[in-house]
């Protein structure tokens, strides 16, 4: 049998832990934008890969897989729902045949700009709950949180 931790401890990770505080949030709004674009069709996690795909150059799968913080094979899974729905496109660069660049359709398009209006919704009744400063204190906390070192490892405060 493992030796049990004090409750004060169990209490003391719940009310400490960032990583916990921040896996409880991310899981609440996931669902609140899921449930916000479900009558597209859509889920937040695509929502955000797609407009990440509206950009002046197609990127590559890595940097890309780099910019959203997830594991190629994980971006790779995501990507086959919307390229199987027309809203994604996968092709070589044309300098490297190696590299694979990704496109957003012209009805990748169209429906990233029908959740626009959805996004901007729910975003406006999240912030009505917070002071402008707590909002953008908590925007730039986020940011700190999800940069990288130079080094490629996670940045820690």
């Amino acid at each position: 049998m493992s030796k049990k931790l004090p409750i004060e401890v169990v209490h003391e990770v719940r009310d400490c832990c960032l990583c916990l505080a921040a896996q409880r949030a991310a899981r609440r709004l996931a669902r609140r934008f899921d449930r916000a674009f479900a009558p597209l069709g859509l889920t937040n996690g695509q929502f955000s890969l797609m407009m990440s795909l509206n950009a002046p150059q197609a990127p590559t799968l890595g940097r890309l897989a780099e910019a959203l913080a997830m594991d190629r094979t994980t971006l790779t899974a995501a990507l086959k729902s919307l390229e199987r729905r027309g809203l994604v496109v996968t092709r070589p660069d044309e300098k490297d045949r190696r590299a694979r660049r990704l496109y957003l359709t012209d009805a990748g398009g169209d429906l990233l700009a029908a959740a626009l209006p959805i996004w901007r919704r729910e975003h406006a009744a999240i912030d009505a709950g917070f002071s402008q400063s707590d909002g953008q204190r908590l925007r730039k906390a986020l940011r700190t949180l999800g940069a990288e070192t130079p080094k490629g490892k996670d940045a820690t405060p």
